[in-house]
C-alpha cells in the first residue's frame, strides 16, 4: 500500500486578523449545548436572529442539519458521536477563521470532546452555553416523539435514556431554560457575547 503523501499549510495573503478587520467583529463560537428538546436551536436561532438585526456576521450549525450532509454517514454510537463532534469542531474553526460569528447547537454529551473543540480557539473566542432543562421537562416536550421510541426499544444509545450526558462543569453560562422566558434567556447571552464580538 502507498504511503499518504505529506501534508503542507499553505500561506496565504489574506489572514484571519485581515477578515477580522474587514467585517468589523471578534470572531467568536457560542457552543450550545444540553439534552434533545433542552431548547437548544430555538436559542441558537433567536440569537442569531438578535446578532444579525445589530449587523453581525453570523453562522448557525444545527445538529439535525448536518447530519443530512456532511455527517450523513455517521450513526449514534460513542465513536460517532466523537467523530460528529471533531467534523462540526473543524468546521467551526474554519467559520472563526474567516471572522463570523458561528452558533451551534448540538448535544454534544461528552465533556472530554467539547473540551476538545474549546481547545481549538484562542482564549475568549468559545462561549459554551449550557441548556439545563431536565430530563423529565425534555422528556414531556419530546417534539419528534425521540424519547418515546428510545423508550421502547426502537432508537438505541439516545442521549438521557442508555447513553450518558456529561454535563458542562465549567460553561461560560447556564441558562435554566424551563423557567426563563425565551426573550430572558437571549439577553442573557447577548450580555455575555456582544462585549467580546466587539473587541476587534
Amino acid at each position: 500500500m502507498n504511503p499518504d503523501p505529506p501534508l503542507f499549510s499553505p500561506h496565504h495573503k489574506i489572514r484571519k486578523s485581515d477578515r477580522v478587520r474587514h467585517l468589523g467583529q471578534r470572531p467568536l463560537v457560542i457552543w450550545f449545548t444540553g439534552l434533545s428538546g433542552s431548547g437548544k436551536s430555538t436559542l441558537s436561532g433567536k440569537l442569531e436572529e438578535e446578532l444579525f438585526k445589530r449587523g453581525f456576521k453570523t453562522m448557525l450549525l444545527d445538529g439535525d442539519i448536518l447530519r443530512q450532509g456532511l455527517n450523513k454517514d455517521l450513526g449514534f454510537d460513542d465513536n460517532s458521536r466523537k467523530e460528529n463532534i471533531r467534523r462540526i469542531g473543524e468546521c467551526c474553526r474554519l467559520f472563526n477563521d474567516a471572522g463570523l460569528v458561528t452558533i451551534t447547537s448540538f448535544i454534544s454529551p461528552f465533556r472530554e470532546e467539547r473540551n476538545w473543540v474549546r481547545s481549538l480557539f484562542p482564549t475568549g473566542e468559545f462561549i459554551e452555553v449550557f441548556v439545563d432543562t431536565p430530563l423529565e421537562i425534555c422528556e414531556a416536550r419530546d417534539p419528534n416523539g425521540l424519547y418515546k421510541m428510545a423508550r421502547e426499544g426502537k432508537i438505541k444509545n439516545f442521549t438521557g435514556i442508555d447513553s450518558a450526558y456529561e454535563a458542562p462543569l465549567e460553561a461560560e453560562l447556564t441558562l435554566d431554560a424551563a423557567n426563563i422566558p425565551l426573550e430572558n434567556c437571549v439577553q442573557e447571552i447577548l450580555d455575555v457575547t456582544l462585549g467580546r464580538i466587539m473587541e476587534y
